[in-house]
């Protein structure tokens, strides 16, 4: 029955439609477009199948191949992995509307295949449950996003995508040596089973179980782009294309996602020197993380510059709950989680917004002459702004109160509530200062150029705003779920007898 392999098809969903709108797009775009479209779609519905199977508290193993487990692929679907699906295929729906509409997809052949790798890469990602598979979906979207990061050209993508390239593949060497030292001393790369044999690692090899784990752990944090490793992202981000932004809003979370899945399930209570690993250094670097993207939203020159800060911002606030490592503050870090996610998507095309209607002008925190709709846009800017610095009404607030309730118990609580409380004061005084510039002083007579003819470019960032504004009025209901799926993510054992009973060990 196709209930029974629901968790591998959102793997194999984008990788047939790749291929397929390869060998259409070039004399059939539209149906290039439909097949992408009809992807993601599925993807959706397969997401909210497996986030109904699972919300009873269920894990789902799927051994591909069926290999036992733990020597063969398992997939592993939990309330986590079903909801970051869910995101991912929300996101990528909003991603990929603004691309067709805005006709971004016609400026290379290879756009859509690209986009169906990269979905790819990272539905594999939340649900491979081994960390060598997890490897291999790393490469895959890390790939499919070189060749987004440069689609539509330009000197500063080449540049930006340079850089890009070379500190992924620094990233990706590290993580085969931390995967080959983790291998050497437990004998596996199955999570489940790794968590249970890290144990036994001799007293004297527990030094190398350490350095192990914190490569792995710093791979994880390069990947958020935690500071000080965030030096790349602003302007890979910036000036990517809009709608490519908007989707590698969700890439830093896969490093997060990372965080949270392996750090509880390998690295927990019995690893012996490597217990708990990160924990003496990842508040710290949050707190850093996210004083450094609100700051660069403050002194940031364009909007697409201040959501790429944004988005390490809001990164740093995320991880500041993630390093509490207690239900109550990962509950409320995975809420705060899909929030982020949407409103930094909602940055990006609201700046692409801006841009296509300021002719020269581009998103420049400057004044220009009178544009387009300038009204409107200015009301979906600042409903963007204030649900990236998280104020009411939206989810943000709601976000970053169950944070700050949830660390409020914890060691270094003040610190922590002075850089969320601070940060958000500094985001809302840049935000202003940008959204003043632009819509609201005048320079010259006339208006400026006009990019579109019609406001159908606006659907993309409305809906995003809308979802957000979902996640507010529903957030009852989402943040029980966040806080079943962050309690199940600290149960180590029931995901160890759901992937080694159930698969067969």
């Amino acid at each position: 029955m196709l209930a029974d392999h629901l968790p591998i098809l959102p793997v194999i969903i984008p990788a047939l439609a790749a291929p397929i709108v390869m060998l259409v797009i070039r004399r059939r775009p539209t149906l290039g477009v439909a097949v992408s479209v009809a992807s993601c779609l599925a993807m959706l519905a397969t997401a909210l199948a497996l986030m109904v199977q699972v919300s009873d508290g269920t894990i789902l193993a799927y051994a591909v191949g069926e290999w036992a487990a733990p020597f063969g692929i398992v997939l592993v679907a939990d309330r986590l992995a079903a909801m970051m699906l869910m995101l991912t295929a929300s996101l990528a729906l909003i991603a990929l509307l603004h691309a067709v509409v805005t006709r971004a997809d016609r400026k290379g052949w290879h756009f859509l295949t690209l986009f169906q790798f990269q979905l790819m890469g990272l539905n594999g990602a939340f649900l491979t449950g081994d960390l060598f598979n997890l490897f291999v979906f790393f490469e895959v979207l890390l790939i499919a996003s070189y060749g987004l990061m440069l689609h539509g050209q330009g000197p500063a993508r080449l540049k930006a995508g340079v850089q890009y390239v070379v500190v992924n593949l620094v990233g990706s060497s590290l993580f085969l040596i931390a995967l080959g030292m983790l291998y050497a001393l437990t004998g596996t790369l199955n999570m489940a089973d790794m968590g249970l044999r890290v144990a036994a690692v001799p007293a004297e090899d527990q030094g190398l179980l350490r350095i192990a784990a914190l490569l792995l752990v710093s791979v994880f944090a390069l990947k958020a782009a935690v500071a000080p490793l965030h030096l790349w992202l602003a302007r890979t981000y910036a000036v990517s294309t809009p709608a490519v932004a908007a989707l590698f809003a969700i890439m830093t979370k896969v490093g997060v996602y990372s965080l949270i899945r392996v750090v509880p399930q390998v690295f927990g209570d019995g690893a012996g020197a490597a217990a708990w690993v990160p924990a003496p250094y990842l508040l710290p670097a949050a707190l850093v993380s996210a004083v450094i993207g609100f700051a660069g939203v403050f002194v940031a020159r364009s909007l697409s510059e201040q959501a790429a800060y944004a988005v390490i911002g809001s990164t740093g606030t995320l991880l500041i709950a993630v390093a509490g490592w207690s239900a109550g503050s990962l509950g409320a870090g995975l809420y705060y989680l899909a929030h982020s996610t949407l409103a930094a998507a909602a940055l990006f095309l609201v700046a692409d917004v801006v841009a296509r209607r300021r002719g020269a002008f581009g998103d420049k925190a400057s004044p220009s002459p009178v544009f387009a709709q300038r009204g409107g846009i200015a009301l979906l800017f600042m409903a963007a702004a204030i649900a990236a610095t998280g104020l009411p009404p939206l989810s943000g607030f709601i976000g970053k109160l169950l944070i700050l309730t949830s660390v409020a118990t914890l060691p270094d609580w003040g610190w922590s509530w002075g850089v969320i409380l601070g940060t958000t004061f500094i985001g809302v005084v840049g935000f202003a200062r940008v959204g003043s510039a632009v819509f609201w002083k005048t320079a010259g007579e006339g208006t400026a150029p006009v990019g579109p003819a019609t406001r159908v470019d606006l659907a993309a960032p409305v809906i995003a705003l809308a979802l957000l504004a979902a996640l507010a009025a529903g957030a009852g209901w989402a943040s029980a779920y966040a806080d079943a799926a962050a309690a199940q993510v600290l149960d180590p054992a029931q995901s160890a007898r759901a992937v080694l009973t159930e698969v067969g060990q």
